[in-house]
Formats: structure tokens, sequence, C-alpha cells
């Protein structure tokens, strides 16, 4: 007999940190299980897909970063579809669908699937299924779950069209669309086009799910009882007792083996292929009371032994380790503390089903045991679902079973936003929860994602501080909860609060500058250390001001706030000093917990928002008629969200605008590039 020939997709994905690939490598695992071939690609790799001569179904997973940017891995393709010159029919043969991976708390949300979304359908390409936008602001799975267990039916649907062609009606794809906010109904015909069930994916523990429910609910009759509440490891009706949709348990594709080393490997500093810099600690200093809310530090780092070019408004990110505490809690969790040393050897697993399986590029050859956990993995990501499914493997105890599987099933999806994603638990905290839960260390390197430097505004110039980098930051702090017994303060901040006189390791990037025509206004709005790159900015201007004399400078203004003046005031000094000898034209502050003297009520701007609307005329005059360029810096939840609201109301207000159109006009100056964000949740 022949051998069959399964249907066929494509799954193309763009992805920056990983997360849209990990969600492509699901849906290409998942094809396999539900006998279709799933072709995977990244949408860098041009030279082995070609979407115009595609036949097939194809699905993209793309996700957005910076300012509404593509990922690195999407720049190419962004741009190749963009060119004026296609035709508007060049993909008319081309049905697809797309999920765009983004964050409320940031502008431009989703922008890079919108825009390919909007650029396939301007070149004729059409939906097979509708496109889902989902909001990492709120947890990916809201959107994602629902959109996954539908994608089954529409990609089915679609081959089924490509086979037995069907005259167009009106235009238009027949409808295989499923709502976002609906489930589809199961029936004997369509069980397969959905996420399988405990039972479908697991047969030798089919009856787990009902078991471990029932002896949950099982109460004696009269006995008086206690208040029983939900937490990490404890569920309630109605889930305690739901029979459960989980995901497919992701195969297992790395061979991890530890040898014995002969000479130990330094652990204090990372190996990378990117250009990195190891500079000294030369000053710090706490900018904010000790009686703050907050605690603020400027740290100045010696950069004069390295070739670091920077502008006032570059970021530079620093790479720092997992704290060695954690490290070594999780060795011994591991049962792997006598074998710090040695060395970690990784190969692809002969028999995974994996598709695309590849070595992790981030975790250097022949690299110790104790070297890849404290520079190559963030120990501290939040785990997502298909960790937790396979954590449930892990354990043979029944409750712990019982409740990881609700954590990542469909049904948990407000348990686990509720007691994983909102308080930031770990790979600790959860091996805490679940003591009965060992998993391999191969397992940890399969879904734990690299670990990130993390980013900082520049706070000085160049100019003004030749051979020294300032950058200004909060220590975050991480309050208790019931499996986080004690707080903690954030990986790098609390790291770097830590350090004295020893080196960090950085690399400088390049995005948020002052412009180079000097005759330009600027309007900052930075409150809190949202203020430090405007401390470069007014650094560098101030020199230029020296050294051009003759030179048309246009008008600065600042908007700070904080909550108290005597307490949180950062570079005041500094800023009345700029304001003194002219650099900056305008200070505008407002503190959001002061009450001003003799009163019992607050009279002033609260927030800088507040501020610019007493403004609302210059500022409306100086970016629209005077072409000035507007920078926002700090809390992207709020703050930036705030801001932007405010802008909209006075774009409105002023030119006798309806909202759609002033939202119009500050999306030109981010197209202009006058409209720049450096922002952070």
């Amino acid at each position: 007999m022949p051998c069959e020939v399964k249907p066929r997709f494509l799954v193309l994905y763009g992805s920056q940190k990983g997360q849209a690939q990990s969600i492509a490598e699901g849906i290409a695992e998942e094809a396999e299980e539900k006998g279709l071939v799933a072709d995977i690609y990244c949408l860098s790799e041009g030279g082995k897909f070609n979407l115009e001569k595609e036949s097939a179904p194809v699905v993209f997973v793309v996700s957005t970063t910076g300012d509404g940017d593509p990922p690195d891995t999407a720049l190419k393709f962004v741009k190749n579809i963009k060119k004026k010159t296609l035709p508007s029919d060049h993909y008319s043969h081309l049905c697809y669908a797309l999920i765009a991976l983004g964050d409320t708390n940031y502008a431009n949300f989703c922008n890079c699937g919108k825009t390919i979304d909007g650029r396939l359908q301007e070149l004729g390409a059409k939906h097979f299924y509708a496109t889902g936008h989902a909001d990492d602001g709120v947890g990916l799975e809201l959107v994602l779950d629902p959109w996954l267990e539908g994608l089954w039916e529409a990609i089915i649907g679609a081959l089924a069209k490509m086979a037995t062609p069907q005259p167009e009606r009106d235009g238009h794809v027949r409808d295989l669309r499923v709502s976002l906010n609906e489930t589809p109904e199961s029936s004997a015909t369509d069980v397969k086009l959905h996420l399988m069930s405990l039972k479908e994916s697991e047969p030798p523990n089919s009856d787990s799910l009902r078991t471990a429910a029932e002896s949950e609910s099982t109460k004696t009759d009269g006995a008086p009882s206690a208040v029983v509440e939900a937490s990490l490891t404890r569920s309630l009706p109605p889930l305690s007792e739901s029979v459960l949709n989980v995901p497919a348990l992701p195969p297992p594709y790395l061979d991890v083996t530890l040898q014995e080393a002969t000479i130990e490997e330094e652990t204090s500093a990372p190996v990378s292929k990117e250009t990195l810099h190891e500079v000294p600690i030369s000053r710090a200093v706490q900018l904010t009371r000790d009686d703050s809310d907050k605690t603020a530090l400027l740290i100045e780092l010696d950069i004069s032994a390295h070739p670091m070019a920077y502008q006032p408004g570059d970021s530079l990110d620093v790479l720092c380790p997992n704290r060695a505490s954690e490290v070594g809690e999780l060795l011994q969790r591991l049962c792997l503390q006598d074998q710090r040393s040695h060395r970690v050897q990784l190969s692809l697993r002969k028999d995974t089903k994996k598709k695309a399986a590849h070595l992790p590029s981030y975790i250097p050859e022949n690299s110790t045991l104790t070297y890849m956990l404290t520079w190559s993995l963030e120990l501290r990501t939040v785990p997502k679902k298909a960790f937790l499914r396979s954590l449930v493997e892990c354990t043979g105890d029944s409750g712990e079973r019982r409740r990881l599987q609700e954590l990542c099933s469909k049904q948990g999806s407000a348990d686990y936003n509720l007691y994983v994603r909102d308080p930031s638990l770990g790979l600790l905290d959860l091996l805490r929860a679940f003591p009965a839960c060992q998993p391999p260390l191969s397992l940890l390197i399969e879904h734990l994602p690299k670990l990130q430097p993390r980013p900082y505004s520049a706070t000085s110039s160049s100019m003004r501080h030749p051979g020294r980098l300032h950058f200004v930051f909060n220590v975050i702090e991480f309050p208790a909860c019931t499996w986080r017994p004690t707080g903690r303060r954030g990986l790098c901040t609390g790291w770097l609060s830590d350090l004295v006189s020893r080196g960090v390791t950085c690399v400088c990037n390049c995005s948020f500058r002052l412009p180079s025509d000097l005759s330009k206004p600027l309007l900052m709005i930075g409150p809190g250390t949202g203020v430090a790159p405007f401390i470069g900015f007014l650094q560098q201007r101030e020199k230029e001001r020296e050294e051009n004399p003759e030179a048309k400078f246009g008008e600065t203004w600042l908007f700070f706030g904080c909550r108290h003046r005597d307490r949180d005031f950062l570079f005041r000094e500094e800023l009345h000093g700029f304001v003194g000898n002219g650099t900056l034209t305008h200070l505008k502050v407002c503190f959001s917990r002061d009450t001003p003297m003799g009163t019992e009520t607050e009279t002033g701007p609260r927030y800088v928002q507040h501020n610019l609307l007493l403004y609302a005329k210059d500022i409306t005059n100086l970016l629209l008629q005077e072409n000035g360029y507007l920078y926002v810096c700090g809390d992207a939840k709020n703050m930036a969200k705030d801001v932007n609201e405010t802008l909209i109301k006075m774009v409105s207000a002023e030119l006798q605008l309806d909202q759609l159109d002033a939202m119009k006009r500050l999306a030109g100056l981010r197209e202009e590039k006058r409209y720049l964000q450096d922002i952070w949740c």
C-alpha cells in the first residue's frame, strides 16, 4: 500500500525572547498528534520557505518589541513585504491565520503583528481564521488558549477547502472562525479538533482527574468543617471537581550528562558572543532619603579603559548573575550539590518528537553546572503552563499532580493567574510548594529561558563626564507571600545595590536620543527615576551651548514628578542649576503625596499629566507647529498610558479634532520618531 500523505501547513514565527517561538513549536508538536504535518521556520529563515509559491495554510506567531517594533528575527521579512513595488495581488493565493503577542502596558500594542496582518491583506492574502491579539499585560493565555483551541478546526477546514475547490462567495472565505469568547461545542466528529483531555493524552492515568477530585471533595457527614480557602496548592469546587483539558505533554528533547572537570571553570563572569565590557563601579550615591518609600541609587561606571561610545538617552544592558543562594538551593533540591563543578554536556535525544529541536545557543559548551545556573538560565521567570504540564510527570504525589494539572489546564487559568503569574512566582517558589516534585536537570534546561540583561538609561553625557557613565534605578522590592516567606529584591537592582567596588558587565544600546538639529524644541516627561536620561540630555545641551554660543537652541521643557519634595526629588540641585544657566527653559514639578502648607487638601497638579494640561497650548504648538520632539521615560503601566491619553485630549481640544484624528496626529509623531518612549513595567 502507498504511504498515506498527511495534510501539511506552515508555521512561521518572529520572536525576540523566545515566547513566540515556544508557541509556534507547540503548534507544530500538537499538529503531529492530530495527524497533520507542520513545517516550522523562523521568519529570519527566508531561504527555507517561499510564501510566493506556498499553497498550504500558513500560521504566523509574531511578537512586538521596543516601541512597537518587529523583533530582530522579523525585521527583514517586514521590510520585504512593505515594498511599494509589490502588486496588490502578490499574495492572493495565500490563506493564513495570525496570533500577535503584545503588552498593553506599552504603546503600539501588538504593532508588529498588526503590521504584518494589514500588509498581507493589502497584498491579497485571505484569513482562514480570525486574528488574535494576546496581551501579556493581563496574561497571554486569556486570548491565546481559546485561539489555539479553535485553530485546529479552522486549519482542517482550510485544508479541506483547498483539497476540494469551491467557488468564493462575495470574495470571502467560508466562515470557519471561532469566537475568542466562545468554546466550540464538542461532538463525536470534532473531538479531534480540540485540545486533548487528559484521558486522550495520558491513557495510563485517565482516571486520575476524577479520582483526585472526588477524594478532595469527600467530607464527613455531621463533622464540623473548617473554612477552607483556595491557594497555590489547593483548589475549591467547581475547579476541584472538574474534568480538565490539559495541554499536551511537551516532548523532551535534551540529554544531559555531567562530567567531572579537571580544571574548575570561572563562574564570576559570563561568556557571550556579544560585545561586552566589564567595568568597575567608581561611585554609588543614594538619591532618596532613608525614609522614602523607594530607594533610588545612582551608579557611576568607569568606562575609560573601554571604547564604549554613548549618547544621552542610550540604554545600557547590565548582565547580572542569579543569586548564589538561589543557585545553591536549586542544586540542593536537584541533589546535585556535589556535582556543582561538573561540566554540562548537552545533546539532542535521538527519539525526540519535538519539531526543530536544537541545543540552546546561550549555554556555552563545557560550562560547569554552577556556571550554567548562575549566568545562562532565568531562574526567576514565571513558569509557563507547558512547564507546569511537564512538572506533573515529576511528582508521585496524587494531590500535587492534580493541582499542577489544574494550574496548567484551560479550566484553571484564573488560578494560574492568581497564584502563579500575579505574584511572580519562580521555579524555586513552586518547588517549595510542591515538595514531592523532583524534575530532572534536562527539564529545567528545556523550559527555563535565557537569563536576559536588564536595560537602564544613561543619566550622563560623555561631554560632561568623559570616561564615565551614570545610570539611576529604584531598588525593586517583591513582597513576601505564602510560598515566598520573606520579601526579595529585584534580581539586577538587588545585585547592583550590593556592589561596592566590584565590576559590572554591560553592553550599550542606542535608541532614545537627542535630535541632531539643535533648534528643535524638547519636551521631556520623566517622573521618578524616569528623569535619568534627561539629566544626560541637559548635560549634553549645556556643553553644546558652551561650544556653540552663536547657535539657535530650541526651548527645553521638563515635567518631573515624585511623591515627596523633601524625600524623592531626584537631581534637585542639578535641575535648578540647568534652569539658572538657561539650559532648561521650563521645569514643571509636582508631588503626589505632599499637601501644601496650611491646607488639608491638595490644590496643585498631582501627577505629570495634570501639569501637561496646564500648558496644553504651549505643548501642542511646540510639537505640531515647531516640529518639537517629545520624550517619555518611566513607568509603562500607569504613567505612560495616562500621559498618552492626556496628549490625545490636548491635541483634540487645541486643534478641534475628534479623538480618532488626534490619535492619528500623535501616531504621525511616532512614525517621524518625534514621540519617543523609554518605558518599563
